[in-house]
């Protein structure tokens, strides 16, 4: 039950989880989110309540189907090497919600967040409404970004734009990774309809970096009347992007510069895209290039957790939070291309919004020598019996197949079935890969969602 009074003492995280959390509990079955008229009038309440700290600073914006968390994290790391002072607010979270917020790529501190739940919990009474999860968590963000008083903050949406919470900011920069077809009970089932709800975060006379070259969806995005529009493909992008030890070696250029000879530290030929969409926005935000030396260091540096991110050798262990079909296919191609051909042991569990037959094809699951299917922990899991029957319908012979339900026994099974000259890939949703992370760094599985 959503609490709606903060009365006695409170303990800070148990109020926070106290309420509605669609992240964790999706759409009831049957219901579409798109026609229960969503609104920002508790967000709008909530950030004025807190002292509007929306208008201390000025805000990069991100939405987008894929990436924005990479594109996020580098843009940040741009700008702070740059040497400004930058807040940044991403979801989810891979094991601790203090992951969300940060100072200049720093956790927010437990004691911070703790103290600013507090007062949004004593605001509470006077709301239309109870907030939401993310509502409460994005106030928190805006607040704390305006009492360090960082010089921008770096924003990614929840889900969508027009509607999502972080849309109180003014993005002085607003960037769109990419789009295509997922969260459809949210957001429409094509991709014009998915366009339109994200080009909700452009604001007029804002810069709109573009990361989605498709001409029939631009349109969608100009009609928000950005003051300049640049275009990947055309205004910025990748002019190289091969395999290097240890991540991509890429070539970026931008409306004012050229970067070539860049190691990326990450894998996965897409992160050479989010490289430049995160150049970009850094640029555009500070209205001229920034030096080729720290461009180098930065991406030579970057780590991006829960993406194509090996956690252990012998065998090698793979998370990967690909949690839709362009994300998967995504994960299959970096496999093929950026990691040595051995057995592999898939470790894969799915929420119910996905079709497991999809994401199994999408991941190639016909070429693993064992799958193991496991349930994220969530409410919205889907249960991994059916996985494991989308399996054996795509033609994997049962002996290969086998239901874990608990994500760290699961993986553990897994590494026993590949032994020290295998690989096993951990993927589905980033509840399991924050599960799965938790488990090899001993931590308890308290996990985000997706």
């Amino acid at each position: 039950m959503t609490a709606t009074t903060a009365p006695g003492p409170v303990d800070p995280r148990a109020w926070l989880d106290d309420h509605v959390n669609l992240e964790s509990l999706g759409v009831p079955p049957g219901m579409s989110r798109r026609a229960t008229h969503p609104t920002l009038e508790r967000m709008e309440a909530l950030a004025s309540l807190l002292g509007s700290p929306q208008l201390d600073q000025p805000f990069i914006h991100l939405t987008g189907t894929n990436g924005k968390t990479s594109v996020a994290r580098l843009a940040t790391a741009l700008l702070v090497e740059h040497g400004l002072s930058v807040g940044a607010y991403t979801s989810p979270n891979l094991e601790r919600v203090n992951e969300r917020i940060t100072w200049n790529l720093v956790e927010i501190h437990d004691d911070v967040l703790d103290t600013l739940l507090l007062l949004t919990a004593e605001l509470e009474p006077h709301l239309p409404a109870p907030p939401s999860y993310f509502e409460i968590l994005t106030g928190v963000a805006l607040r704390f970004f305006a009492d360090v008083a960082v010089d921008l903050g770096v924003v990614e949406v929840g889900l969508g734009g027009t509607w999502d919470a972080t849309n109180v900011i003014d993005g002085r920069v607003a960037v769109v990774t990419n789009v295509t077809v997922d969260h459809v009970e949210y957001l429409g089932p094509t991709r014009a309809d998915i366009a339109s709800e994200k080009a909700g975060i452009v604001k007029p006379g804002a810069t709109l970096v573009l990361g989605e070259p498709d001409p029939e969806l631009v349109p969608l995005f100009e009609e928000h009347d950005p003051g300049e529009l640049w275009l990947r493909g055309r205004d910025f992008g990748v002019t190289e992007n091969r395999l290097a030890h240890g991540g991509r070696y890429i070539g970026l250029a931008t409306p004012a510069a050229r970067y070539p000879e860049l190691v990326l530290s990450l894998h996965g030929a897409h992160q050479a895209d989010n490289a430049a969409i995160a150049l970009a926005a850094a640029e555009a935000f500070l209205g001229r290039p920034l030096e080729a030396d720290l461009v180098a260091d930065v991406f030579g540096r970057a780590r991006s957790p829960g993406r194509l991110e090996v956690v252990a050798n012998h065998p090698l262990v793979l998370l990967d939070g690909a949690h839709n079909v362009a994300g998967a296919h995504a994960l299959a191609a970096a496999l093929a291309e950026e990691f040595p051909p051995a057995p592999r042991t898939l470790v894969v569990g799915l929420l119910r919004e996905k079709d497991p037959g999809e994401m199994l094809g999408a991941l190639g699951v016909e070429q693993y020598a064992h799958i193991v299917c496991c349930r994220p922990p969530s409410a919205r899991a889907l249960d991994p019996a059916r996985v494991a029957d989308a399996a054996l319908a795509a033609g994997v012979d049962p002996g290969r197949v086998t239901v874990i339900a608990p994500v760290a026994e699961a993986v553990a099974h897994a590494q026993a079935l590949a032994g020290e000259a295998g690989q096993v890939v951990v993927t589905g949703s980033l509840y399991v890969v924050g599960a799965a992370r938790s488990a090899f760094r001993g931590a308890d599985d308290r996990t985000g969602a997706e």
